[in-house]
């Protein structure tokens, strides 16, 4: 391989200025240009920023602290509505309950409402449910019948929860 001149009395080009510099005087930049000595800028430290590492978001194996106790959610004004004249079934109106058929709803604060009393409508066991929508579901009474039918009724106060519930 060939050797290069060692250029001791050589002049060279900036590629900034277009000046005249002695090759000897000339240093190369991080961008690759050859400059004279009073052009040159080292690399600016923001062109060569550090890795960043990200922070943890998560625990690895995160548990919750606590259960949220089961409520009672209360009921919008005269939710129930009972079947026909004759019948043991009662319709109830809680929007988005989130229940599923055949869970124990247990209803607290009711008025009585067409043949059907406080006392049966706020039975201590709670009544199986069967889901109609997301919004209603029906339950059947074990005594009493809707006298006129068709009607609401249940009060203003009335809720709705597990039989659980500690009163």
């Amino acid at each position: 391989m060939g050797k290069f001149a060692v250029g001791k009395n050589a002049f060279a080009i900036s590629d900034r200025s277009g000046l005249r510099y002695r090759y000897r005087d000339m240093r190369r930049e991080w961008n690759g240009l050859l400059v004279g000595r009073d052009e040159y800028e080292p690399k600016h430290k923001q062109l060569e920023p550090r890795p960043r590492t990200v922070d943890p978001q998560a625990l690895k194996d995160a548990r919750p602290d606590r259960v949220e106790p089961q409520t009672a959610r209360l009921l919008s004004y005269n939710p129930f509505t009972s079947g026909v004249a004759g019948t043991q079934t009662i319709t109830v109106y809680e929007p988005s309950h989130g229940r599923s058929t055949a869970d124990i709803v247990r209803f607290r604060e009711v008025q009585g409402f067409d043949g059907f009393t406080k006392s049966v409508l706020e039975n201590a066991s709670g009544y199986s449910i069967t889901v109609a929508t997301a919004d209603r579901y029906t339950f059947t009474v074990a005594t009493g019948t809707a006298a006129a039918g068709n009607t609401r009724g249940g009060g203003q106060n009335a809720t709705a929860g597990p039989v659980t519930l500690v009163s």
